[in-house]
């Protein structure tokens, strides 16, 4: 039986909660940490976790206690997931962290050294890899069936009213680390790198903010980031953009294949234009092949939990390590740069650049607008988590 806490309990702990709650003969939560110690309270009750889950209001006197943890959920806002993550692993436990799993480059190294040094096992959240729609795209894109991928599109578009940027820690280079590129586009920039299996060269971007002045931070990206064989990725990152309509293309040598599901294949007639029809025989055994991918048994973060936990059990890695955490920083920070800089930004980026130091976006970043006003707590926890 593994126990586990759950430093933060927030919105997004509700996912990792009911996650675990599918797997009571694996695990349990025995600790619940929170510097609002009403909020994980309510938690216990809202779960019926029981009377013997321990509550703390902060994270240090948790590790201090004589409560038996074996790993430890990380769900509190960016700017200490690498502080409460190091800590946690210094004591000896494993650490699954949330989206994004730093605020910086050199934090993530603070983070992957403290894996090592303790032996413990580092997993960072990108729960969509666990989305039936995104796996069948990646066993398809691996498959080589459509031939290579040439251009990839990435729409991470979400809407968020004006108020959500009232949250005391959100909209803040210092506390939310960045806009939508950071914290939404994480997600999709973590499915490109897995699809795409190699990092980018280059990155060029835009950054703005057009709907949210209580925000310093960005609230619409949009970047373009180029391959060694030149190849290109463009990456949208929005939470302006009404629908949520979310998904990923890849334009590829012989078809186009997409997350929502969609599947194209032309074939040229002599004067190199596209035959009507498209290439029927193609078209047939691509969604074939599609078809016959068997569905996940779990999604979500129910799907990366059970894949963490299996890891744990049988030491072993799990899908998603703090190796690709880091490599989603990577892009993120390159496409921050280059909106910053107005300028294209080779990758990867080196330990000698001022952007690798924990605080370099913080301290070199564009303020859109101040942050003037603020609340402590949302009394709403309904929150959504993408369109798959």
């Amino acid at each position: 039986m593994i126990n586990i806490a759950i430093v933060g309990t927030g919105s997004i702990s509700n996912l990792h909660i009911q996650g675990i709650l599918e797997f009571p003969d694996r695990c349990k939560i025995v600790a619940l940490c929170d510097i609002y110690p009403e909020k994980a309270e309510a938690m216990i009750e809202k779960y019926n976790l029981g009377s013997d889950v321990a509550v703390f209001a902060d994270h240090k006197s948790m590790l201090e206690s004589d409560v038996k943890i074996d790993m430890v959920h990380v769900c509190t806002p960016p700017y200490v997931h690498s502080s409460i993550s190091i800590d946690c692993m210094d004591a000896g436990l494993n650490v699954l962290v949330e989206k994004p799993m730093a605020a910086s480059l050199e934090e993530c190294d603070e983070m992957l050294e403290a894996e090592k040094r303790n032996g413990v096992t580092l997993g960072v959240i990108a729960q969509n890899r666990f989305r039936n729609g995104v796996y069948k795209l990646k066993k398809l894109a691996a498959s080589g069936l459509a031939g290579k991928v040439c251009l990839a599109r990435v729409d991470s578009n979400w809407w968020r009213a004006h108020c959500y940027y009232d949250l005391w820690w959100r909209g803040t280079w210092e506390k939310e680390g960045g806009g939508p590129t950071l914290n939404h586009a994480v997600h999709h920039i973590d499915m490109l790198n897995w699809i795409e299996e190699r990092s980018p060269i280059e990155a060029t971007a835009v950054l703005t903010n057009v709907m949210h002045d209580n925000a310093e931070v960005e609230d619409l990206s949009l970047a373009c980031l180029k391959y060694e064989d030149g190849s290109v990725a463009e990456v949208l990152a929005s939470v302006i953009s009404h629908g949520e309509e979310q998904g990923i293309t890849l334009q590829c040598a012989d078809a186009k294949i997409s997350m929502p599901w969609d599947l194209k294949a032309e074939i040229g007639m002599e004067n190199g234009f596209y035959k009507d029809g498209g290439n029927k025989e193609l078209i047939e055994k691509i969604n074939k092949f599609y078809d016959e991918i068997p569905d996940l048994k779990y999604e979500g973060h129910t799907g990366e939990i059970d894949n963490y936990l299996t890891a744990l059990e049988t030491g072993t890695r799990p899908l998603i390590t703090g190796e690709d955490g880091k490599r989603t920083i990577e892009v993120i920070t390159a496409i921050y740069v280059a909106g910053f800089e107005k300028k294209t930004i080779s990758l990867p980026i080196g330990k000698d650049s001022k952007y690798y130091k924990k605080g370099g976006i913080k301290d070199n970043a564009i303020h859109f607008y101040e942050k003037k006003a603020s609340v402590e707590n949302f009394t709403e926890q309904k929150i959504s988590v993408g369109k798959y």
